[in-house]
């Protein structure tokens, strides 16, 4: 109900996209509204205040929107969306200062991705191939390889999801415009019914 006035973040310009929190440090990528198109990497102690990492981290097409994932060895992983090509998967060792890129085998929209217990990583991302909707898809990091397991009721301007995972179940929420008016929607999931 109550709420403080709006605090000034990030760089004027420059889009701040979903945070990641990793170690008591706040990450993001933002990516840059001017005609010049490219993202940069942010690091932040308090959520508040964001210094750029790294300058340039890519600019190749139009990359904007991100999913960033922090590996337990230590590693960051980033799933970039580009317009109108396919995404690309950087992966990038402490300090996170240079990120090797890889073209993915679809385009993406709006990506998050969370790691599982066992190891496999699910990412959630708008797919552009026949219907556009938004879908879970396996993450294959070793060959940049995105596999579809699930369609979720979607399609438009959809995607943008939040995931969890809490007792056996995957949570999402997600927006989508396929029911004639844009809304947020929530899914639960068991995670033993998705295919591998």
């Amino acid at each position: 109900e109550h709420w403080s006035d709006p605090i000034p973040c990030g760089e004027i310009n420059i889009w701040l996209w979903r945070l990641t929190w990793h170690q008591e440090t706040a990450w993001a990528v933002g990516y840059s509204c001017f005609a010049q198109r490219y993202v940069r990497l942010y690091k932040s102690d308090d959520g508040v205040a964001f210094a750029p990492w790294v300058s340039t981290l890519n600019d190749a097409g139009y990359p904007n929107e991100s999913g960033l994932l922090f590996l337990p060895d230590g590693r960051a992983m980033c799933l970039l969306r580009r317009d109108p090509h396919v995404g690309l998967l950087g992966i990038a060792n402490p300090p996170y200062f240079d990120w090797p890129w890889q073209e993915l085998n679809k385009r993406i929209g709006g990506p998050a991705c969370i790691q599982l217990a066992d190891g496999r990583i699910l990412a959630a991302v708008r797919l552009y191939d026949s219907k556009v909707r938004t879908s879970l898809c396996w993450l294959d990091i070793d060959n940049a390889t995105l596999r579809e397991c699930l369609v979720l009721p979607s399609g438009g301007d959809t995607s943008y999801p939040g995931l969890v995972v809490h007792q056996g179940l995957l949570h999402i929420s997600y927006y989508s415009s396929h029911q004639g008016k844009t809304a947020v929607y929530y899914s639960q999931i068991r995670l033993d019914t998705l295919t591998n």
